[in-house]
């Protein structure tokens, strides 16, 4: 899921990097707003480079080739962060493996990092869930959600990119057969990250629930309320 250099044209190479940058900045703002912008910082770094490890596997599935994104998993502990932690991995990637390019980055880090994002609000939906649950139970659900609809934005995106990217010209018939042998590769894989994502957000909060305290999305930001499902928003 990584285009690479010279696939898509120019114009939407630039449109790629000014919408990361206007991205990355939205972020960075949220982030600061917190009392110590630090503390996630570590946890940033791992996740980091779990995703930098993940998604370089490659599993082999003729005609195309699948791996796993962690967009849902990124998005669910990392919130604000799990964006520039994708962003720098895909970064690496490009350097040191040749995932992707440098002129794609901006692309590449919209299609996987805004799915991220999306997912860690999905993410949130465990405060709303019944409280008579139990919290593996909430935790569970909403980070198979997070995860499943990761994956599942993340491959639309791509599609989506590649139906406007593909040169005139090009055969329609075999352009859909190609589209279509993609999209259907991938449906697997975004049940997949969601059952991923769920055990890895039920572990830790049966272990490390501390690790799962993250940046909230800005409506909660000031307002350390109390939600029905008896848990407290932590910054």
């Amino acid at each position: 899921m990584h285009i690479p250099d010279g696939f898509v044209p120019p114009q939407l190479c630039i449109v790629g990097y000014g919408l990361s940058g206007f991205v990355t900045w939205q972020c960075l703002r949220q982030i600061n707003r917190h009392s110590d912008p630090t503390t996630q910082m570590p946890k940033a770094a791992m996740l980091a480079a779990a995703f930098f490890v993940a998604s370089s596997i490659q599993i082999p599935l003729p005609p195309v080739s699948l791996h796993l994104v962690l967009s849902g998993l990124l998005g669910a502990v990392l919130g604000y962060h799990a964006f520039l932690a994708i962003l720098i991995g895909l970064f690496f990637q490009a350097l040191f493996l040749g995932h992707g390019g440098f002129s794609t980055l901006g692309v590449n880090a919209i299609i996987i990092g805004v799915p991220a994002l999306t997912a860690h609000g999905v993410f949130q939906l465990r405060r709303w869930l019944p409280q008579s649950l139990k919290p593996s139970l909430r935790y569970g659900v909403s980070g198979f959600l997070a995860g499943a609809i990761g994956m599942l934005l993340a491959v639309t995106f791509f599609i989506s990119i590649l139906i406007f990217a593909v040169p005139v010209g090009f055969d329609v018939a075999t352009e859909r057969a190609a589209l279509l042998t993609l999209g259907l590769a991938h449906g697997p894989l975004v049940i997949v990250e969601g059952i991923f994502t769920a055990l890895i957000v039920t572990f830790l909060q049966r272990t490390k629930p501390e690790l799962l305290t993250g940046l909230v999305m800005p409506s909660t930001r000031h307002n350390q309320s109390v939600r029905p499902s008896g848990e407290q928003l932590c910054d």
